[in-house]
């Protein structure tokens, strides 16, 4: 098991690429923690998780949009565990697309606040314990969108742009401390997200369901959607040993659909 004795704090985890991470960590033998805004799904997720893999599995509410969020989150985690994690999956996000004149103030800042602001909260909470440790692992989950713009979806892009540069810059930082800090840039993913943007391609171009994903799958030279799974995969070699060798890095997991 690579991750066995490893703790690992996930956002975003109660669904889709979060959940699918903190799964495929406990099956390497990783305790973890699943955060998210909804209690709910953050239990439900634990709770299986606990069942299938017999690791230890906390749910913890957490907005990473809120400073306070963040640190209480840490905190709780570390009251009910003990421990303080070694791994920080940075997933939790939000994508909502609008023409660029119609992308308001509060829009963009949700974009900012949530996939920029949450991802510098939540590692600022993590790397002290990291640092004291001497390793530690930082996993940014970007997009495709952090390295091309599209249209409509401006203040996404420009969000995840700036996970990048953050991931870039913490990944010199602490270079030499044992911690690795990297970006994965998946393109459009199976989940329940894409099956959002499905509806509003729909929407706005009056094309069916099918259409609208055949136009997604059709953007990848493999024409398909990638799966959580493999982005989950990807991030489990990342916290492993194997991958102490790779930092700084934004890793695309696309289908070739942006070779760079």
């Amino acid at each position: 098991m690579r991750l066995q004795t490893r703790f690992a704090f996930i956002t975003g985890g109660g669904r889709g690429i979060g959940s699918a991470i903190a799964l495929a960590f406990a099956r390497e033998g990783c305790d973890v923690v699943v955060a998210a805004r909804t209690d709910e799904q953050v239990q439900t997720v634990a709770a299986n998780i606990h069942s299938e893999c017999g690791v230890k599995a906390f749910a913890v509410v957490c907005d990473v949009s809120q400073p306070e969020s963040v640190n209480a989150a840490f905190a709780r985690a570390y009251a009910e565990s003990g421990r303080r994690p070694d791994i920080l999956v940075n997933n939790a996000g939000i994508a909502i697309s609008a023409p660029f004149l119609r992308t308001g103030d509060e829009l963009w800042q949700r974009h900012l606040a949530t996939n920029l602001s949450g991802t510098f909260y939540c590692s600022r909470a993590a790397l002290p314990a990291m640092l004291e440790k001497g390793w530690g692992r930082v996993i940014n989950i970007a997009s495709i969108a952090a390295k091309t713009g599209a249209p409509y979806i401006a203040a996404y892009s420009a969000s995840k742009h700036g996970v990048l540069g953050l991931t870039r810059s913490l990944a010199h930082e602490v270079a030499s401390k044992g911690i690795t800090v990297n970006a994965i840039c998946p393109g459009y993913v199976d989940t329940e997200m894409v099956t959002r943007g499905i509806e509003n391609i729909s929407a706005r171009t009056g094309k069916s369901a099918s259409e609208s994903m055949e136009l997604l799958r059709g953007m990848s030279p493999q024409n398909r959607l990638v799966t959580a799974e493999e982005v989950a995969a990807m991030a489990v070699l990342l916290a492993s040993e194997e991958g102490r060798g790779i930092t700084g890095q934004a890793i695309n997991i696309d289908g070739g659909t942006v070779m760079y």
